[in-house]
């Protein structure tokens, strides 16, 4: 956590975009988490989980494009982006998120970390852990409501790491075992 918290002092911006990416349970939002609550930056950070975003189970690369151009992209040019949470129960858009371009920005998720979005981060970290544990941990937090997706989503998220390559965009590597 140090070193990462060093990379955004070093960005010498009061808006800095921090993006998180690895598989499911690798410590994606444990890490986000901690970050938010050590911000080096005066004021206050805004965190974002994808997991609000996706729009199902086989939304990964959605989830992604909305992030993109909702967020990553309005907060770049200084313009308020906004987002819709995703309600799994209802399967349908929920309420509308506003995002501040004045304040720091760090959004977590799987598949975030692609050539497109590494040009719009001033942090990017990937986060590695191997899948016994990634696994043991998805499946603690998420229970059985996870269980009968994780190879669905697994699929996906190897889709992105072989046409995105994220490790080699990061600009930190955090390794969880």
């Amino acid at each position: 956590m140090p070193a990462i918290v060093a990379d955004i002092r070093a960005v010498a911006a009061s808006n800095p975009v921090v993006v998180i990416d690895g598989r499911s349970g690798a410590g994606k939002t444990t890490l986000a988490r901690a970050l938010a609550g050590h911000w080096p930056i005066g004021g206050r950070v805004q965190l974002i989980a994808l997991d609000s975003l996706y729009p199902g189970w086989d939304g990964l690369d959605e989830g992604v494009i909305r992030a993109v151009d909702g967020i990553l992209r309005p907060h770049g040019r200084g313009l308020v982006g906004t987002w819709q949470r995703w309600d799994w129960d209802r399967r349908t858009e929920a309420e509308s998120h506003a995002v501040d371009p004045a304040l720091g920005l760090i959004v977590e998720g799987s598949g975030i970390l692609t050539p497109t979005t590494s040009r719009m981060a001033d942090v990017r970290i990937w986060v590695e852990s191997a899948e016994a544990g990634r696994k043991a941990r998805a499946l603690a937090r998420d229970g059985e409501t996870y269980r009968p997706h994780w190879d669905r989503w697994a699929r996906q998220e190897q889709r992105h790491i072989a046409r995105d390559d994220p490790r080699s965009l990061a600009t930190r590597v955090v390794d969880i075992p």
